[in-house]
Parts: C-alpha cells; structure tokens; sequence
C-alpha cells in the first residue's frame, strides 16, 4: 500500500487564537495497544484511537498478517487476530514508521517468528535497536539478520529478570507484550515509564494479564502462558499533543481550554514550559492558557540563564523539546534549550532563524534563545512530526504568509490540525493534495 503525500499548510499568522481545543487519543499510547492486540484471538474494542497516518499505518499492518478490522465510527475500532500469519507481513508500511518494531515481542511472543524489515520514522537521530533486541534474547529468541531483515525467533518465551541497558518506551513496551503470555515471570528494570506504557499497560490488565509496578521503573508481570482474552478500552489523551498545544496557546494570543487533561500529565509537562514563562489555570480537568500574557523567561536562582532539558518521564518529555524553542523565541530573555536525548532534533532552528528568531545552535544537542523576536512568514519545509509542528506553531504568531510543506510528516501524529485550529481562528489551509484521508 502506497500512502498519497501531503504538500503544504498555507498560513497567515498573528490572529489570537480562542477557544476549546479538545486532545486526541494518544499516538504513542495507540501504537503498542494495537500491536497488543495480536496477543488474544478474541474481539477488541477499542475507542478514542486517532485518525491519524501512522495509527492507520499500523492498521493496514495488522490487517497484512491477517487481523480483521471493523471501523465503529467516532475513532472505535473492532480487531480480531484469531488467523494471523506472520509472513505476509506488509513490509513497506514497515520500512514507513518506527512503530512497526512493536509488532517484534508479541508476534514472537504468539507464533515463534518474525522477521521485519528495519523500521522508519523521524530522521531525528540515532535510535537504537540493540534494547529490543537484548529484552526479547533474554526471553529466549534467537534475534538476527536474514535477507536486510530483523529475525527473531523462538520456541517458547520465557520469563526473565531484564535489565534494560536504557528506558527504552518501546522495547519496555515489546518486552511487556512478550512477557503476558510467556512462561513464568518477568521483571523489568530501568523500565520506562511514561503514560503511554502505563496506558498500555493497563490495556494488557483489562486483557487478564497480571502486571504490577505500573507506572515505575520496575513492572513485574506473571506470564500467563496462554493467549490473553478479549477487551474493550479506551486509549488516554494525548499528552504530547496537549503539551504542543500548550505551548502554541502560549504564543499565539488568545486564550485557549485544553478538557480532559489527566492530572499525572500536568507537572512533568509544566516542568519545562514554566521555566519559559508559561502559565496555566486549572479548572476541574481543564486546563487554560491566556495567550495574551506576555512570556518571561524566569532565571534560576542568582539570576543564571535557565536551561530546559529533556528527560525519561517524568521528564520534560523530549517530543516537546522542538516547541518549547519556539516558545523561547516569543518569551522576554534569555533560555538555554537542552536536547539530550536526539542529536538531530535541533536541526530545524535554522528555519526559525530564517523566520527572524535569535537563536545560536551551540551544538547538536543545545541552542540559547533570547526573546522575543518578532517572527515573520516564510516558506519551510517540515523535517519530522515535533519539529513540523513547532514550525506551524511559529507560523501561527509570525507576521505575514508562511508555506509549510512536507506537511504529510505531521499528520503522521496530530489529527485534523487544519479544522481544530480554524475553529480557534487561524487561518490555515491546506495546499491541494493536503488531506489527512489515506
């Protein structure tokens, strides 16, 4: 299957932005739970999956192996894996999102074998296989290379004590797939622990799996040794998408509610953006941002530059890194922005320079930002999902028309950008093959 390429968002930037600004199910969180989905040959059900390219991506997946999918209307899906084969495997979507790795632990984990060709995704650095790798050999799998392509294979899984070399989420995420229906016990360490593995996790529960330390970086599951069953559940907010939001609320005017905000999301997120002036009011599970006040970096302690960093959860979360540079620009004073986990993601700033911010890039990992400059619309080019998104943000407080193309790469992540952001009153619209519709 070949998905149809997006071109461009066109917008005029400077209009106050008002209004509510629902979330989406969560990208990260819906990923895995489909993949999870292999592991019973009964019906799930689940709600609030997003319409989004990389969600649809993976059910296209899903469907090559064999997994019957209903479409329920208003995000809700039916999937049912009872016939799956493994080697009918699509293996272009594969090549296409990152994601497909999470079809390794529980395809392995059901049938014994799998072999997928490397995953893709966001060109935003160096990301390493080797944990996945390391998690499911010491389940017992024999991982390799056959024809450019991941192998792994196995008997039988087996419970094992596991020491991740790294809070990898996704190979946290294989190795809790692959442990619910392995023989015996299963300990993982240094496990990662941001909401989307808890949603997952939780996910799996409701399948009759029995995992405790959910939230920590210590889960202990007991394999069940049988396939688990079936379930209905829906998928958490966004907080990824929340904290963009945030942060374009911040600088575009206006003043914007973000409903059904979970409350295990609000401080991490604040954590990074407070640092840049950023200030919420909360209001039952809302939150709401008042754009129109005016952003001031708040030194540390004796005055220093501050500095806002990325971390593993509950971390500032480095999917939020990209906005919080364009948050820098629009703030009074000086900031310095640490990106520690992604050598590549602070490669776009130039385009924010071109667009009149002062920002000097120190090193692939740190750029100091002074504020605020007054952005102006030019023509860009989206290199990945954060960083596209960080960049529309820019254009929505820029003065003047911005071109945004390669528009297809946040898509992969946000849903319906074009007609949630128009109810707020921006102007944006779509060049002629920009469509969320696959």
């Amino acid at each position: 299957m070949t998905l149809p390429p997006s071109d461009a968002y066109i917008v005029e930037g400077g209009k106050p932005l008002s209004g509510i600004l629902k979330p989406s199910g969560s990208k990260n969180a819906a990923l895995p739970i489909l993949s999870a989905c292999i592991l019973s040959d009964q019906d799930v059900i689940l709600h609030n999956l997003p319409e989004i390219r990389d969600v649809k991506a993976m059910l296209v997946l899903l469907e090559s192996i064999g997994v019957k999918i209903s479409a329920l209307g208003g995000g809700s899906y039916k999937l049912n894996a009872a016939c799956i084969n493994p080697d009918t495997i699509e293996e272009e979507l594969c090549r296409a999102i990152r994601a497909s790795i999470l079809l390794a632990g529980p395809l392995v984990a059901r049938t014994g074998r799998v072999q997928l060709p490397p995953p893709g995704g966001d060109v935003i650095g160096r990301r390493r296989l080797d944990t996945h790798f390391l998690v499911l050999e010491h389940m017992g799998a024999e991982v390799g290379l056959v024809d450019r392509k991941l192998s792994f294979k196995a008997k039988k899984l087996k419970g094992k004590s596991i020491l991740l070399d790294e809070p990898s989420v996704t190979a946290t995420e294989n190795a809790l797939m692959a442990a619910t229906i392995a023989e015996g016990e299963t300990v993982i360490y240094n496990s990662a622990c941001e909401p989307n593995v808890q949603d997952l996790a939780e996910m799996l529960v409701s399948m009759g799996a029995e995992i405790s330390g959910i939230g920590t970086n210590r889960i202990h599951v007991v394999g069940n040794n049988h396939l688990l069953k079936g379930t209905e559940y829906t998928i958490m907010p966004d907080h990824i998408e929340i904290g963009s939001f945030i942060g374009l609320a911040a600088c575009c005017g206006g003043k914007v509610t973000i409903p059904g905000v979970p409350d295990n999301i609000i401080q991490p997120t604040m954590n990074g953006f407070s640092r840049l002036g950023v200030t919420i009011e909360l209001q039952d599970d809302s939150i709401i941002i008042d754009g129109s006040r005016a952003l001031e970096v708040q030194p540390d302690r004796g005055g220093s530059i501050p500095t806002v960093y990325d971390a593993p959860w509950p971390g500032f979360s480095p999917d939020l890194t990209s906005t919080a540079v364009v948050v820098a620009t629009q703030s009074r004073g000086t900031s310095l922005i640490f990106e520690k986990m992604f050598e590549s993601r602070l490669f776009f700033v130039d385009k924010l320079v071109a667009m009149g911010a002062a920002i000097i890039q120190c090193d692939p990992h740190r750029v100091v930002v002074s504020g605020p400059s007054k952005l102006h619309g030019t023509n860009v080019s989206s290199p990945d999902i954060r960083a596209g998104m960080a960049l529309l943000t820019a254009a929505l407080c820029a003065e003047g028309i911005s071109i945004i193309r390669n528009v297809h790469q946040i898509e992969r992540g946000y849903e319906n950008l074009v007609s949630r952001l128009e109810i707020l009153g921006a102007s944006i619209t779509a060049g002629p093959s920009c469509s969320n519709n696959l």
